[in-house]
């Protein structure tokens, strides 16, 4: 299907017709190569030379951090390209400029570019590929000031370490992707500071000493201009639960934030909101105002994450997909989101995680019932797998493969002042975000 296209559909089509490694990630990586992406970006211009930009990986918070640094970027008066992945419903959310997606003839006119240079390729790009070539092209088409990048996956040999990054910032470091990254954190910390470039101002999240001294050590041998550490150059120094979100106290090298409102919910957010702080103010070199700081953070937001969307009974959807975040989604609900009635939650997994560490945080901060799913992907875990280890928790335990059903059942289960919580991979909480926001029933009206 050459083009030209007939439309986004017809475009978005010939993109699918890509090798999908989020769909299919590979079991290990095998000759890594930024070549593919190298030679679309030269064909292409080098877009990316010529746009400052903060470059964000992470185990957990990388799509929070960069809708807060992109937020304050505007505050402070640039216009800003944002890239993240994956999407929650269609693709034209990865690609935002000032905040809003990729309009559909301009997403059509990017990919019908790329399919036209595509043919002076000696390799055939992948779908991320493509996606983040186009992300970079449209960028520089609509001339924004700065860019925020966030890594698909690891560092080093992703696709968008084409992008020298002015601010190099890693979140966070835990288990995630092992059969890709490899098996020990020391060597997911490395893979993931190889976006670190020369020059670049290095801004790193809560972080173990052994991992940070990792970074720090290749952050010196490119020469880096800067290495903050959270706890150390910057930080969250109070994080209280607010009404719709928290209120913080944020602190950097150059300036100190009283009591600032972060609409997210989660402790974590907290800390994000003090690194991407710091990544906009090492990507200015200079101190922010306060006004600038409030009016950027205030206006976050994160669809998909700790998301509240209906209050009776509370449907709470959450994008958490590794142990490290199933934790951080335990202690949010603990600590924000108790409620009087029964706790239930929908949960689907991808192959590769461990269903007991996933569920095992859920069971200790009160679910009591979960219906095992499966996400929309090649990689989606059987509900069988789910609903055992459920069982070997003491939950009680349903089973719907089909997450529409499944966010059904839950609901059947709880009354108004119960809970339905929604988790375990951003295609199980697309699909129940789509399902609740299009309901023709308000989810309070629900079975009254």
């Amino acid at each position: 299907m050459p083009p030209p296209f007939d439309g986004l559909d017809d475009a978005l089509a010939w993109l699918d017709t890509h090798i999908d490694f989020e769909s299919t990630m590979p079991r290990r990586r095998a000759l890594p190569t930024l070549e593919r992406m190298r030679a679309l970006t030269s064909l292409l211009g080098e877009p990316q030379a010529s746009i400052p930009s903060i470059h964000i990986t992470g185990t957990n918070g990388k799509g929070s951090t960069s809708a807060m640094a992109t937020a304050l970027l505007l505050a402070n008066g640039l216009s800003v390209g944002t890239y993240t992945s994956p999407n929650l419903h269609a693709v034209a959310e990865r690609l935002a400029h000032n905040g809003e997606a990729i309009d559909d003839e301009a997403l059509t006119a990017v990919l019908t570019e790329l399919a036209l240079l595509e043919t002076l390729m000696d390799d055939r790009p992948t779908r991320f590929e493509l996606l983040t070539a186009a992300a970079l092209s449209w960028f520089a088409t609509e001339a924004v000031d700065s860019m925020v990048i966030e890594v698909g996956l690891g560092g080093t040999w992703d696709c968008t370490n084409v992008v020298r990054g002015d601010v190099a910032v890693l979140t966070n470091v835990s288990f995630d992707h092992t059969d890709v990254l490899g098996p020990t954190l020391e060597g997911i910390a490395a893979d993931k500071a190889g976006i670190i470039e020369p020059g670049s101002r290095v801004v790193v999240g809560e972080m173990a000493p052994d991992l940070v001294a990792i970074v720090e050590a290749q952050a010196g041998a490119v020469g880096a201009a800067s290495v903050w550490v959270a706890g150390r150059d910057f930080g969250c120094e109070s994080n209280r639960v607010a009404v719709g979100g928290r209120l913080v106290t944020l602190w950097t090298p150059a300036g100190r934030y009283e009591d600032v409102l972060v609409p997210l919910h989660g402790s974590h957010q907290g800390v994000n909101a003090a690194v991407a702080l710091a990544a906009v103010e090492a990507f200015f070199d200079t101190a922010l105002a306060s006004e600038v700081v409030e009016e950027g953070l205030a206006a976050v937001r994160v669809p998909g994450r700790l998301e509240v969307l209906g209050r009776r009974p509370l449907l709470l959807v959450d994008g958490a997909h590794n142990a490290a975040g199933m934790a951080a989604l335990a202690d949010a609900l603990t600590e924000e989101f108790a409620v009087d009635g029964v706790s239930a939650a929908v949960v689907g997994l991808l192959s590769g995680r461990d269903p007991s560490a996933m569920l095992a945080p859920l069971a200790s901060a009160g679910v009591t019932a979960i219906v095992a799913c499966e996400p929309d992907s090649p990689r989606a875990m059987a509900a069988a797998a789910v609903a055992e280890a459920g069982r070997a928790l003491g939950l009680a335990v349903f089973e719907e493969p089909d997450v529409r059903n499944a966010l059904r059942v839950a609901r059947g289960m709880v009354g108004a002042d119960g809970l339905v919580l929604v988790a375990g991979s951003l295609y199980v909480v697309g699909a129940a975000r789509a399902d609740a926001l299009a309901s023709a029933v308000p989810w309070e009206d629900a079975g009254r």
